[in-house]
């Protein structure tokens, strides 16, 4: 994993070799056997590349489990995937076909989580495996050191556990061959275009985004990342890569592209009420933070409302909640915050003098309908 360089594909881009080291290493240093978990919890309601990949080619995620368990000397495999979505019946045909022949050093359990935003983060999903509330907790120790039932607890994405799998199997040189020399491989990408229903595509990092979501005239923005992500102007996304160098990060791989006819402010205000709706509530950023942040911004997508005053508000406390939480919940929200004061500065004066570019078509991003 090292020589192939291979990072994690849930958004942090964790390099997966130094993670696989370290659960071995803490189970070697605390005498506790470590667990393996496979995270097809995806939260993010803008992302379906893990729960495609799963649909999909279910095994290789599954190959890829049993390595990475093997390798950290893991007594339990788990794989972890939302309630609701439908892929309980194929994934436990495919974990018990994989039994009758013998396949997997360790059985797999299937666990369902709740369909919540924070139910993968890897805190989150520790403590549902332990039998507690699917909700974070602080984040020292990490679960690499102490996760399910006190154990050193590996984490990996679904995405990272096929291509290890694949790497395995083929090779570091062969992952090598597609991607760039500092970011090897490729990443599936969930992508959002008007008009279009959302697909999940392949691409090798370094591939130019023009080439992954519509650009044209017709588009003032795209959503780098998801809702922890980043708003970036058409026109400078146009000149930028599927790479970290470029993009400060991908995260999950969403791209959604906004067209000109659609307001940037009311789609992100959206977006907040969500985010601070499916906060833990555990912690003062995102029980006060949140919920006050997403309050101003849906007073800034009002025609007519808003100003300086409420733009200056929103900025200072996003840098308020930022660094604080129990987990990054604040951080990745406060992030979505300042693109969007950014990018759509024109908008926000626009509003304040009663216009809005929005036409009333039906929103861009999803949201779930129970929770907003």
């Amino acid at each position: 994993m090292r020589d192939a360089g291979l990072a994690g594909h849930g958004g942090a881009a964790f390099p997966t070799h130094r993670k696989l080291i370290s659960v071995a290493e803490a189970g070697r240093r605390t005498g506790r056997t470590p667990v393996a978990v496979a995270n097809g919890a995806e939260g993010e309601p803008a992302s379906f590349k893990d729960k495609t990949l799963l649909r999909d080619a279910p095994h290789l995620v599954l190959d890829g489990l049993q390595l990475a368990a093997e390798a950290v000397g893991a007594g339990e495999a788990h794989l972890a995937i939302e309630a609701g979505t439908g892929l309980r019946a194929p994934l436990t045909a495919a974990i018990a076909k994989r039994a009758e022949h013998g396949a997997d050093l360790l059985p797999v359990r299937l666990t369902e989580v709740p369909r919540r935003f924070l139910s993968g983060q890897s805190s989150a999903l520790a403590e549902h495996l332990s039998g507690r509330p699917a909700l974070p907790r602080y984040q020292r120790p990490p679960v690499r050191e102490r996760g399910v039932g006190r154990a050193p607890t590996l984490v990996q994405n679904a995405e990272t556990l096929a291509h290890l799998a694949l790497i395995a199997r083929y090779g570091a040189a062969w992952f090598r061959s597609a991607g760039t020399e500092d970011e090897p491989g490729s990443m599936l990408c969930t992508v959002h275009a008007a008009g279009h229903r959302p697909w999940v595509t392949e691409a090798a990092f370094g591939t130019p985004l023009r080439q992954l979501v519509p650009l044209d005239s017709g588009v003032q923005a795209v959503l780098v990342g998801g809702y922890h992500g980043i708003w970036i102007p058409a026109g400078q996304a146009a000149g930028l890569r599927l790479s970290a160098a470029d993009l400060g990060s991908p995260g999950a791989g969403v791209l959604a592209a906004l067209p000109a006819d659609r307001c940037g402010l009311v789609e992100t205000a959206r977006v907040l009420r969500y985010l601070a709706l499916q906060s833990a509530g555990q912690c003062g950023p995102c029980l006060n933070g949140l919920p006050r942040i997403a309050a101003a911004f849906s007073t800034l997508a009002e025609r007519g409302a808003g100003g300086d005053a409420v733009r200056d508000d929103i900025a200072r406390w996003a840098g308020l909640v930022e660094g604080r939480g129990a987990c990054h919940h604040p951080d990745g929200t406060a992030r979505l915050v300042r693109s969007a004061l950014t990018v759509f500065a024109g908008e926000i004066d626009e509003h304040g003098r009663g216009y809005c570019r929005g036409a009333g078509g039906a929103p861009l991003l999803p949201v779930p309908a129970e929770e907003y």
